[in-house]
């Protein structure tokens, strides 16, 4: 019995372990369609708050529907440009050009928003 315990205790570890690893790590992606204002702007936006706010500590993956439309399946995208944060959790989903700063950041969990 004592082993068994070890062996959880020890897997119990190495989640918490990996779970630590990836708390300050953010994996998103954004669906754009094509070179459009709005694609432009939200993918500018974005850079410039994740520059700011998680230099060194985020993945952004690009994705144009134009190009692959059969990844927005996955994701259930129903509108670009649209931010998915799969890391760390919760999965969060924001719509639209990345221009209201404070929205965004509420959606990747950085900061309140204001009057709440």
């Amino acid at each position: 019995m004592k082993e068994k315990n070890k062996i959880k205790s020890a897997a119990e570890k190495l989640n918490m372990t990996v779970s630590d690893l990836n708390k300050d790590r953010y994996i998103l992606r954004l669906y754009i369609t094509g070179t459009t204002s709005r694609s432009i702007l939200a993918l500018t936006n974005l850079k410039k708050i994740c520059e700011e706010y998680l230099e060194g500590r985020y993945e952004l993956e690009v994705i144009d529907l134009y190009q692959n439309p059969s990844l927005a399946i996955g994701d259930q995208i129903i509108a670009a440009p649209t931010l998915i944060k799969d890391l760390p959790l919760p999965f969060r989903r924001i719509i639209g050009d990345m221009s209201n700063k404070e929205k965004v950041l509420f959606g990747l969990d950085l900061k309140e928003v204001k009057g709440k």
